[in-house]
C-alpha cells in the first residue's frame, strides 16, 4: 500500500460528515485521569478534531500526530497553541507504523487512521501500557472496503490498463479487521472494550459527489501515484466516476453514501 499525499483542502470539503463519528466516538469516552490530562490525537489531519478534544477537556494537554506536512502545516496554523480552558494544543510529525508514546496519556485516540497502518494490532499493546490508570484507548475506522465505493476502485485498478501502477498501492481487504477480532485483543490486554459498528446513511450534493468525497480519502494512493501523468490520472478518474455514478445514483434531495464506521473504546484497568 502507497503512503498516500494529502491534501488538507479537499480533505475539509466533507468536514461535517467526517467529524460526525468523532463526535459519536468521544461521547462514549470516560472523564480521564490527569490533572490536567494529556491526550495524544494519532492521525491528526489538519487538526479540526484535534481542536474537539480541547472543548471537550479544555485544560488538556492535547498533542496530534500526523506523518503529512500539509496536513500538519493546516493544523498548526489554525488550532496551535493554548486554549481559552487553560489547556494547549501541538502538533507534530510522526508515523503511526513506528510510533512510541514519549509520555504517559490519559487519552490516546484516532479517527479514521489506523485503516493506513498495517499490523496496528501490534501496537496496542505498547499503546495501552503508556495510558495512565483508568485512562483510555479510542478509535474509529472507516469499515466499508467490501462497498463500491472501494471495490470499483480495485477493481478498476487491477484491470489491464492500471495494473502495472495500481496494483498495489491501495488498501487491502484486511486493513481494518472485524469488530471481533478488535475485541477479543483489547480485552486480551486488560481493558474494559467497548466495540460497535454504525452505518450512516449521507446526503452528499453536488456534480460527482461521491468521488468528490473519495478523492479526500481512500483515492489518495492513486492520486499520489498518478499524480506526474495528468492524462492517466484524468482518464483513471473519468473511469472510476462513471463507475460510481451507477453505484451511487443521484436523487432530487442528493446523493446517498452509506458508510459504515467501526469503534472501539477500551478503558485501561479491567471493569471497574
Amino acid at each position: 500500500m502507497t503512503s498516500p499525499t494529502w491534501d488538507p483542502a479537499q480533505y475539509l470539503r466533507h468536514a461535517g460528515h467526517r467529524a460526525r463519528p468523532f463526535a459519536d466516538l468521544l461521547a462514549r469516552v470516560p472523564d480521564l485521569p490527569g490533572d490536567p490530562p494529556r491526550v495524544a490525537d494519532l492521525g491528526c489531519g489538519p487538526g479540526n478534531v484535534t481542536a474537539v478534544l480541547a472543548e471537550r477537556w479544555p485544560a488538556a494537554h492535547i498533542t496530534g500526530y500526523d506523518n503529512s506536512p500539509a496536513m500538519l502545516d493546516q493544523a498548526l496554523t489554525e488550532f496551535a497553541g493554548p486554549t481559552p480552558g487553560g489547556g494547549s494544543l501541538h502538533f507534530a510529525h510522526a508515523d503511526l507504523r513506528g510510533w512510541t508514546p514519549p509520555e504517559p496519556y490519559g487519552l490516546i485516540v484516532s479517527n479514521a487512521a489506523l485503516q493506513w497502518v498495517d499490523g496496528h494490532l501490534d501496537a496496542f499493546p505498547a499503546w495501552l501500557d503508556a495510558l495512565t490508570p483508568g485512562g483510555t484507548f479510542a478509535f474509529q475506522v472507516p469499515d466499508n472496503i467490501d462497498a463500491p465505493l472501494h471495490a470499483l476502485m480495485r477493481e478498476l485498478a487491477a484491470t489491464p490498463r492500471w495494473k502495472g501502477l495500481l496494483g498495489d498501492v491501495l488498501r487491502h481487504e484486511t486493513s481494518v479487521h472485524t469488530p471481533g477480532v478488535y475485541l477479543d485483543r483489547l480485552a486480551r490486554l486488560g481493558c474494559e472494550a467497548d466495540v460497535w459498528q454504525t452505518t450512516y446513511q449521507h446526503i452528499l450534493t453536488g456534480q460527482d459527489p461521491v468521488l468528490d468525497w473519495v478523492k479526500g480519502t481512500g483515492l489518495r494512493p492513486v492520486l499520489t501515484v498518478l499524480g506526474g501523468d495528468p492524462e492517466a490520472r484524468d482518464a483513471f478518474l473519468a473511469a472510476y466516476r462513471d463507475l460510481l455514478r451507477e453505484a451511487y445514483p443521484a436523487t432530487p434531495y442528493g446523493t446517498v453514501l452509506p458508510f459504515r464506521r467501526l469503534f472501539a473504546v477500551a478503558r485501561k484497568g479491567g471493569r471497574r
